[in-house]
């Protein structure tokens, strides 16, 4: 059993504090090989998370604290939708079809989501991150 509580979000975002990334993960699944990756994602402002897609499986997001705003994409990379997210706004998370194209901006320090998506892990490929 894993308590989620303030002590480790604290943690964990002091990890991405120190992180060259600016964001470290937490996670709850066993392996990289678990059908289920759950883990939380400490983010803080400046990292930089490429756009990309998943294309084998759905992603959520459920943030805990602070504040993200979520982008998403065509195939030809433009913008076609901003939502942001924050718990004290009432917008507590997004559910991310399989090979919609996305990424995240953190606008707030503290930031953490619990993300959810089929696995196992794989490392995403050249033709699914945008450049």
């Amino acid at each position: 059993m894993k308590i989620i509580d303030t002590s480790l979000l604290d943690l964990v975002t002091e990890q991405a504090t120190e992180s060259p990334r600016l964001r470290m993960n937490h996670n709850f699944h066993d392996s990289t090989e678990s059908k289920s990756q759950r883990l939380l994602n400490a983010l803080e402002p400046g990292t930089e998370i490429p756009i990309h897609r998943n294309r084998n499986t759905a992603k959520t997001y459920i943030l805990l604290r602070g504040t993200i705003r979520v982008l998403f994409y065509n195939n030809e990379r433009e913008i076609i939708e901003t939502i942001e997210l924050n718990p004290l706004t009432g917008k507590y998370g997004v559910d991310i079809p399989a090979g919609q194209w996305h990424t995240l901006e953190v606008l707030e320090s503290g930031t953490v989501i619990f993300e959810v998506k089929d696995g196992p892990y794989r490392a995403l490929g050249e033709e699914d991150i945008s450049r």
